[in-house]
């Protein structure tokens, strides 16, 4: 689940309510919950209206899989994933010098949220989206140039939320949607 903000009786948002819906059904998946004990934790999640609420209805479930957070790094060059790979559910992204490049368009989404998280010093960075993914790029710091991203007029319902963090140097982040 997203890191919780500081006030634990903050209401919650959709993303928070889908993550955690979701590991109630891997709880079940893998055998870990009974069928009985999945309904009533989904009506918990369900009904759910703080932070606090929502982390005591999963305080039961075992813990997440670590392999949900993944670091991409490199001192100098070139970072570039593109074609069927499969995206994690928190990506880090950090390199001193050279360019990124992620192709999501094709990559396997897993997860109804993808929080990104660059860390570059010196180049830029290019990410493509989903048609139906919808961006968020508020809590992205740029020292030299601002991120160019147009969002979609009429955005495809369904797709997966993207949300790009972290902080850049001397470079630009360019985003577009795929076109097909």
């Amino acid at each position: 689940m997203t890191p919780l903000p500081d006030g634990p009786s903050q209401r919650i948002r959709e993303d928070d309510r889908n993550t955690a819906v979701q590991r109630v059904r891997d709880a079940y998946a893998e055998e870990h919950i009974s069928h009985e004990e999945m309904d009533e934790l989904l009506h918990r999640v369900l009904t759910a209206k703080t932070h606090d609420e929502l982390v005591s209805a999963l305080v039961s479930l075992p813990a997440e899989d670590a392999g949900t957070t993944s670091t991409i790094g490199a001192a100098n060059g070139r970072i570039q994933r593109r074609g069927a790979w499969r995206v994690p559910r928190t990506l880090k992204v950090e390199s001193a010098f050279g360019r990124v490049h992620l192709d999501l368009s094709r990559a396997v989404i897993d997860h109804p949220v993808v929080d990104i998280e660059l860390q570059l010093g010196t180049g830029g960075a290019k990410i493509t989206v989903p048609r139906d993914a919808v961006v968020e790029v508020d809590d992205l710091r740029t020292e030299w140039k601002d991120s160019r991203y147009k969002p979609r007029r009429r955005p495809h319902p369904g797709g997966p939320t993207i949300r790009i963090t972290g902080a850049m140097g001397f470079g630009r982040l360019k985003i577009r949607h795929a076109r097909r």
